[in-house]
This record gives C-alpha cells, structure tokens and sequence, in this order.
C-alpha cells in the first residue's frame, strides 16, 4: 500500500454478548465430550455460535437459537409452528396466568443474590419470563444493579434484568424457542433433547423448571446446587376435562401423580405441593388453541379439532387443574 493508496473502512466490530449470556455460556458442558469451558461468538448482541476446547462447534440461527442436536437427532417429534402460535396466542391472552404466578412463587422461595435457571421443556418462554421477572424484582436481586452498566443491562420487565441473573432455556422445537428469545432475551435458547444427559456443568443451577414438560429426575438432581430448587408442574386428574370430552383430547393417566412420587425417590425431597385450578370462560378459537397446543396437535389438524367445537355455544367454561411441585435435590454420599 503506497501513501495514495486508499485506507479500507475499518472491520465492522461485532456488538459484545452481553453478560447474562457469556454467564450462560459458561454454566454449559459439550454435549458431545463433556468438556467445560464452551465459548461463544457474538451477532448482533446475540450467541452467533458455540465452540468447546475441543473443537465441536454449532452455529446459531439469527435469533441466537443454537441447536445442539446438530446430527445427534431425536426420536421425538418437536412441536410445529401451528401448535407454537396457538400455545402463544394461548399464554398470550393470560388464560395460565395463575399458573405462571405459581411457578413464579416457587422458583423465588428463600431469595438468593446468584440464581442460575434452567427451564428444561420451556416452549415459548412463557413461564421463563415470569420466573425471571419475579427474580429480578427480589429486593436482594435489585440491589445488585447499582453502576450504571448494570442499569444499562438491568432495563425493566422480563426482558432484561439485573446483571445477577443467569437463564437457558431448551427446547425440542427451533420455532418456539424463537418466540423464547423475544420473551426472555436475556436466557440463552438451545434446542434439546431433555431425554439427554442435560449439555449443562454439574451443580450449576439454582432452578430448573420443568412446566408440563419431560422430567429427566437423576438430569435435574445433577445440575442443580444441593440448595437449589426443581420446579415441576403436573397436570392433575380432571386437568380440561370439559374440554377434552368436546374434543376427544386424552384425559390425564390414572395414577400419574403416584408414579411421579415413586420417581423422585433417591433424587429429589418434597418441599411443597401446591394444587392451583384456573377456571376459563373461552371462545370457540381460545378453546381451538388450547387443545391443539397441547400432544393433541401431534394427532388432529388445529381444523378437526375447531370443527369438533364449531356448535359449542359459548363461552365454553373449562377448568385447569394443576400441581405446582416445589423439590430439592437429596444428597448423595461421596464415594
């Protein structure tokens, strides 16, 4: 290059990841080795892709969506983008506000100046936002943002909060964890398979939620810190019961909630059953949504199921019966 020569535009400097995130980044393992000390890129302030020390590396979609199942695969079928957007619309309309609340209470118990969450099954970040809200708005939590660069970070509502709080979130289904990234922008949102050993450090979390989704017990004992709390909401008999004789969705499994208990034997200590019913006035297509959204939409067109309601006067009156879990991992002796 001689003087004359023309000076090239300086290389476009890609927007830092912000600090929840490269916390988050930090709480995984390689789903592959198992090797600590994952790194990411950054696009656009959000993960662009992640790479272990050893070399495994997986790109992220333009929302900062990672899919670590990149040729591992699953034998599960994701969600589709209808169920998404009618579980979206759905949750959207606060229809399981109640239940949000309650996860809310469950997640916060006790308070803690360091919570790392890992919403296992999240979907669209519905309840991950809720938890996350109620956690930034914990006094001992607040406090934490007092520099600027904090307050910068922190912003206000479930989108953003103090520099403190750490979230992923995993899915089967790419098109809800889009939704996720704008529902809790701060959470890292990677597609998974819950079935598999969880791609996150031993005793690394201080919450895992698991909100009508699968419930991988000896998973979440592992990466939880011995205080930290599961956070599981069942669906108990009688759970749409309306709804599901209108619309031929299969009724909840006798004895479910026996099995649950058996389950957590060796790996989890009760702490608090809550039992929350939620009743619903709802429209023909609120009603369409909230069976379709659920294993139904895997069976029946989001069409059959509003065509077997279209003579259903309104509003069609359900009831959501629930149980919020609250449980600590058992301590486990040393070798």
């Amino acid at each position: 290059m001689t003087a004359d020569d023309p000076v090239p535009p300086p290389e476009p400097q890609a927007d830092p990841l912000p600090a929840s995130l490269v916390r988050a980044v930090d709480l995984l393992r390689c789903p592959v080795c198992e090797a600590q000390g994952l790194t990411a890129s950054a696009r656009r302030s959000r993960v662009g892709g992640l790479t272990c020390p050893e070399g495994h590396h997986w790109d992220a979609a333009r929302q900062g969506v990672v899919n670590l199942l990149t040729g591992a695969g699953t034998r599960f079928t994701p969600d589709t983008a209808a169920m998404v957007e009618a579980r979206d619309r759905f949750l959207g309309a606060g229809h399981y506000a109640p239940v949000a609340q309650a996860v809310a209470d469950a997640a916060t118990r006790g308070g803690t100046s360091a919570v790392a969450v890992l919403d296992a099954g999240a979907g669209t970040g519905y309840y991950l936002a809720a938890v996350l809200d109620a956690l930034t708005a914990e006094p001992a939590l607040a406090s934490e943002s007092t520099d600027a660069d904090s307050r910068t970070e922190a912003g206000t509502g479930p989108e953003a909060g103090p520099a403190s709080v750490t979230a992923i979130g995993t899915d089967l289904s790419p098109v809800a964890l889009r939704r996720l990234a704008r529902a809790a922008p701060t959470a890292l949102p990677l597609v998974w398979d819950t079935w598999r050993p969880l791609p996150v450090r031993d005793a690394a979390v201080d919450v895992v939620l698991a909100v009508f989704a699968p419930r991988n017990l000896p998973e979440f004992a592992r990466v939880l810190t011995p205080d930290g709390v599961l956070v599981l909401v069942t669906p108990r008999p009688g759970h749409l019961a309306e709804l599901r004789e209108l619309t031929g969705m299969l009724a909840v499994e006798p004895g479910k909630e026996e099995r649950l208990h058996h389950a957590l034997t060796g790996h989890f200590t009760v702490v608090d059953e809550r039992e929350v019913d939620v009743p619903l006035d709802l429209t023909t297509a609120d009603a369409a949504d909230a069976a379709f959204m659920g294993p139904a939409g895997h069976h029946a067109s989001a069409d059959e199921l509003a065509g077997r309601l279209a003579d259903v006067s309104t509003p069609i009156r359900v009831t959501a019966r629930v149980t919020v879990h609250t449980l600590r991992p058992q301590a486990h002796p040393t070798d």
